[in-house]
């Protein structure tokens, strides 16, 4: 099953601070959760004028114990108790035209929900009420408009079904299960019987849809703290908050002193 959500809204600052706040946002105080934040690849288009990047965030995260009641451990595997999770973020910067488009992906639990989110920030283009009505020699206010658009794809139960569909020789391996298997050929469910698979997967869907919005809400006001601070004091400031968030977070130490320290059982000195 597939489900959708958008969103749009606007920044109250132009599109270059927009931006660049974006590559600077990791760590603040509404994203406690992100670990880590690495570049694996970034590249400049000279002929298109366009820069690339291609990074992996370490998050805190886990899935909700509504999730993990309706889900057998045997499809969870290991991740559901690390607490951490990978995801993957793409993107694209056209400084000159002012447009930005950047997608994001889950790389654990895909089997259970997969999460692409895709935004686009643009910079408007400006009109005469920008100005005052043409009336006022004042600056025009520069803003960015943001649309989000997620999609959420549950595949929970395809991989029964198929493979019940195939030993029933209903399904060749060349050929759409979709479009040739009946649907009144069904895998065992074991203790899901009373749960039909559309049925979870509508409900791992809504969770996710659920925390989605959350997610947007925090996204946004980080955004905005990160913003605010380059509105104030430049890039200095946004390196300050950023260092003073980190040791917040993690103290003095960073976050992987602390789990070295956790890997080897070593307790924190209070």
């Amino acid at each position: 099953m597939v489900k959708f959500y958008e969103s749009s809204f606007s920044y109250d600052y132009p599109f270059p601070a927009v931006s660049l706040a974006y590559f600077l946002r990791y760590p603040n105080p509404y994203a406690k959760h992100v670990l880590s934040t690495d570049v694996i690849d970034r590249h400049f288009d000279p002929d298109s004028q366009r820069l690339y990047t291609t990074r992996l965030h370490l998050k805190r995260s886990k899935l909700p114990p509504t999730a993990l009641k309706l889900l057998p451990k045997g499809i969870l595997g290991s991740n559901s108790d690390s607490g951490q999770s990978y995801i993957l973020e793409k993107s694209v910067v056209d400084v000159k035209e002012g447009w930005m488009t950047t997608e994001t992906r889950n790389l654990e639990w895909t089997g259970i929900l997969s999460v692409i989110e895709k935004q686009s920030y643009i910079r408007p283009a400006r009109d005469m009420a920008s100005y005052g009505g043409g009336t006022s020699n004042e600056p025009p206010i520069e803003t960015t408009d943001v649309k989000t658009s997620t999609t959420f794809v549950s595949r929970f139960g395809q991989g029964g079904h198929r493979t019940a569909r195939r030993k029933a020789g209903l399904v060749s391996n060349n050929k759409d299960p979709v479009a040739e298997a009946p649907e009144d050929v069904q895998p065992k469910r074991g203790f899901l019987s009373s749960w039909s698979t559309s049925s979870l997967q509508r409900t791992i869907e809504a969770i996710g849809m659920r925390r989605t919005r959350e997610a947007l809400l925090k996204s946004k006001d980080g955004m905005n703290v990160v913003l605010g601070r380059m509105r104030s004091g430049g890039l200095v400031e946004v390196l300050e908050g950023m260092r003073k968030d980190r040791e917040a977070m993690y103290g003095p130490e960073g976050p992987w002193k602390r789990t070295w320290k956790q890997g080897r059982g070593i307790e924190d000195d209070e």
